[in-house]
């Protein structure tokens, strides 16, 4: 136990904020997002203009990614500072790796648009085809991935041995939230090839 209290400080504030901001995320996006499907409530708001719903969505997602960011890098300020990897490799892999991350993030989003990556589909803005070129021909889920990759970069830049253990719970709620919005958004695309079909 001495080990453990001494690479991670669980009295901190800071800790449980971060880990509470981080698993608010993509469960509220997921719960707005198919209340809006089903009833459209943020698209009512915006006088039936699904789009300007979306970019709403988009908007507020975006803050509070940025929020939980933030308070993941207050926890890791709260936390022991423990040497993980020689030097020059201290510097040289956390970099290289949020460097990835970034690109895996930013490809994505370039790929699927503002609506295809801020939950257009639940909006009714579905894309023609499903996207495969980089860097979903490389990952299923490349945008979950690279800021997986991200959280643990941080961690490592900063030597924050809590960070890791914060990354690994980061990878366990995406885990979670995929195995409600990848079979919900694939029904949507059923009902619509259905319909299709059906004509």
């Amino acid at each position: 136990m001495d080990a453990f209290s001494s690479v991670v400080n669980t009295s901190t504030a800071s800790l449980y904020v971060s880990i509470l901001s981080i698993a608010f995320n993509p469960t509220a996006w997921n719960i707005v997002a198919q209340n809006e499907y089903r009833n459209k409530t943020i698209t009512r708001m915006f006088g039936g203009n699904a789009r300007y719903g979306c970019y709403f969505l988009a908007i507020m997602i975006f803050s509070f990614g940025m929020i939980r960011d933030h308070l993941y890098q207050r926890a890791l300020s709260d936390q022991p500072r423990v040497p993980m990897l020689p030097a020059p490799y201290d510097t040289l892999v956390p970099t290289v790796m949020f460097a990835i991350g970034q690109l895996f993030v930013v490809t994505s989003t370039w790929a699927l648009g503002v609506t295809g990556t801020f939950l257009g589909d639940y909006f009714g803005i579905l894309m023609d085809h499903r996207v495969q070129g980089f860097p979903f021909n490389v990952l299923r889920d490349p945008m979950y991935v690279g800021s997986t990759m991200c959280f643990a970069a941080t961690a490592l830049w900063y030597e924050r041995p809590a960070g890791l253990l914060i990354t690994t719970y980061v990878y366990i709620v995406y885990l979670i939230a995929l195995r409600f919005e990848g079979p919900f958004t694939d029904m949507i695309y059923s009902k619509r090839a259905s319909a299709k079909k059906s004509l």
